[in-house]
């Protein structure tokens, strides 16, 4: 009998545990954020382990942060690219707080991103070494595809 309320006792504290702990609830990386990139970047720390969306503007593909020890990302096997911030409208400045990685052989169904495409980024952030938000995307996908001068006079 003893053993019995033990038990009950037991349950009873180890699902209250699961259910009123917030440091448990943190741990679910199976929610997708959508956020502004701008979000992230204020906030790495919040966001790390986390699936992210965001819609942004590209910028240019990049090899900043690439090979950085620690929050290696090979060269060899990856790309780095950059979005603009989107705080700043009378010029392009790019956003680069935010490290974006991508695998090299998915990168190139993309060769045709030129800057100023509008995008959709889904990704993880796995690290924030420097204070930044290092993510790796794994889904890009073109929103819009940004006219051009050239284009329209034809």
């Amino acid at each position: 009998m003893f053993t019995r309320i033990k038990s009950i006792i037991f349950c009873v504290l180890f699902c209250s545990f699961i259910t009123f702990s917030p440091s448990f609830a943190d741990t679910n990386t199976n929610t997708i954020l959508n956020v502004a990139p701008l979000t992230i970047v204020s906030a790495p720390q919040k966001f790390l382990n986390k699936t992210v969306v965001m819609k942004a503007t590209f910028d240019k593909f990049s090899t900043l942060g690439l090979d950085y020890k620690k929050a290696m990302r090979s060269s060899s096997d990856y790309i780095g690219f950059l979005i603009q911030r989107d705080d700043v409208e009378d010029h392009n400045v790019p956003l680069s707080e935010m490290k974006l990685f991508v695998k090299r052989d998915y990168a190139e169904k993309f060769i045709e991103l030129d800057t100023g495409d509008k995008i959709q980024i889904t990704g993880k952030v796995f690290s924030n070494a420097l204070g930044d938000p290092w993510v790796d995307v794994n889904k890009i996908v073109i929103l819009q595809k940004k006219t051009s001068p050239e284009k329209t006079k034809k």
